[in-house]
Order: structure tokens, then C-alpha cells, then sequence
């Protein structure tokens, strides 16, 4: 369940028009409830990089709280390099989960269409995984494809279809517009557009599941929700935008 957190905020990418208007800096943070009790924070962080027109960085901090950290304490890091497209560039993941620390590295090369994954446990010093796999030549991790949604113009009933890449698998995954709603957040309410997005059920991921995320219906697009629906047996991670700046 933790490691699935991280990638409800970076699985969902395409090919990024330069004049998007996405913003140059914004910190989003996210109450996680799993089961109606808090089980953490999630924290993105988005900026243009630091030489100008060389891209996008993003940052993912989730920790679990509460209860859950109880039983299971999570501390999971999540950074990207983009490009001016937000075609991914490389990303790390570093994972501490219970006594597992583990690390994750993607390499996304645009000129050779591969993508090199790298996992390494980090106590024991060991490679849990290494391969390489063919890609598009502009590909999307899930964080930067969170930020290219919000650049698209869909209308209720329209749907379109982009590569996403986790560095072990690539696909091309469909996004819908489903329908607009009213999302009522702990000190706000929000106009939105539902959009689901399949990435689960031999997707992506081989875990049945149902993705959806809520942005408002206006220029700013906030992910203001993010909801994936389980199996009875796991049950329903929400996450709610508590700040925004």
C-alpha cells in the first residue's frame, strides 16, 4: 500500500505544448486517508530547473502518520528531471518502508529510445533488479504526467491516449473525462472535471484497481483529489489537497 501512494502521484503522462502556461513554481500538499483515518501527507513540489529552458524538477515527500505509522512507517522520496516537454529525463525514487530502504534509479534516453531501470537494496547493498526496455521517443513518469494533464482541454465524454513508462514497462495508457462534479476538501470547495485513468488492470500495473483525479474546472486545473479504488480487501486510498502555494 505505502510504495502505491508514490505512484498514484507519478503515473499519469504526453507530449507537452512549450506555451502550456504551467506554473513556474507551486508546492502542493495532500492528506492520504486509506480506510476513513489519516495515513499521512504527500508533498509535490514543482519548479523550472535551474539553467533557463532546460526543463522541469519535481518532488514527491510522502510519510505516513497516525496510526499507520504505528504499525508500518513509511518515508518515501520521489524526484524527476523533465524537459521543456515534460518528456522524462531520468528519475529517483528512494523508499523507506518498515526496515526496507530501498533505491530506484530510471535513466530515460530520448536519442537511443531505452530506458535503463536500476533497484538496489540499500542495507544490504545489493541490485534487486536491472533491465532495459524500448521507449517512445518522448515518454512520461507519473508526476510529470500529473502536471501534463492539467494542460489539456478535454470536455466531458472526450478521452486521449499518452506513453507513461515506470522504466520497467511502457504503454500507452487512455485518459477519460468523465463528467463534472462538485469535491468538497477539509477547508475548500471546488468545481471540477473527474478524469479516470487506466493504468491498472494489466496496464501499467497488473493490480485490478480504479484510478480517478480531480481538477478544477477552471485555468488552474488544481489536483484537488486522487482516489484509487482497490480490492475489498485493501480498500480505497483518497488523497485531498489541504495547501496549495
Amino acid at each position: 500500500m505505502p510504495r502505491l501512494l508514490v505512484l498514484l502521484l507519478v503515473c499519469i503522462p504526453s507530449a507537452l505544448p512549450q506555451n502550456a502556461g504551467l506554473p513556474s513554481k507551486e508546492t502542493l500538499t495532500y492528506n492520504v486517508e486509506w480506510r476513513l483515518i489519516t495515513a499521512g501527507k504527500a508533498t509535490v513540489q514543482w519548479a523550472s530547473a535551474p539553467q533557463p529552458r532546460s526543463g522541469w524538477q519535481v518532488n514527491l515527500h510522502l510519510e505516513s502518520a497516525g496510526l499507520v505509522s504505528k504499525l508500518f512507517r513509511v518515508e518515501d522520496d520521489y524526484s524527476a528531471n523533465l524537459n521543456q516537454a515534460l518528456c522524462a529525463q531520468s528519475s529517483v525514487m528512494t523508499s523507506r518502508e518498515g526496515s526496507r530502504h530501498h533505491e530506484t534509479k530510471v535513466t530515460f534516453d530520448a536519442e537511443t529510445r531505452k530506458a535503463s531501470y536500476l533497484e538496489r537494496d540499500v542495507v544490504k547493498n545489493s541490485v534487486l533488479a536491472s533491465q532495459e526496455i524500448d521507449i517512445p521517443e518522448c515518454v512520461h513518469d507519473v508526476i510529470g504526467g500529473l502536471y501534463y494533464l492539467r494542460t489539456l482541454n478535454l470536455d466531458p465524454g472526450q478521452s486521449v491516449e499518452i506513453p507513461v513508462s515506470d522504466g520497467k514497462k511502457s504503454v500507452m495508457a487512455r485518459v477519460e473525462a468523465q463528467q463534472r462534479e462538485d469535491v468538497r476538501v477539509p477547508d475548500a470547495a471546488y468545481k471540477t472535471i473527474r478524469y479516470e485513468v487506466f493504468l491498472f488492470d494489466n496496464v501499467l500495473f497488473r493490480r485490478s484497481a480504479h484510478l480517478h483525479v480531480w481538477l478544477t474546472d477552471d485555468r488552474r486545473k488544481l489536483p484537488v483529489q486522487v482516489r484509487v479504488r482497490l480490492q475489498f480487501t485493501i480498500g480505497t486510498i483518497t488523497l485531498q489537497l489541504e495547501k496549495h502555494e
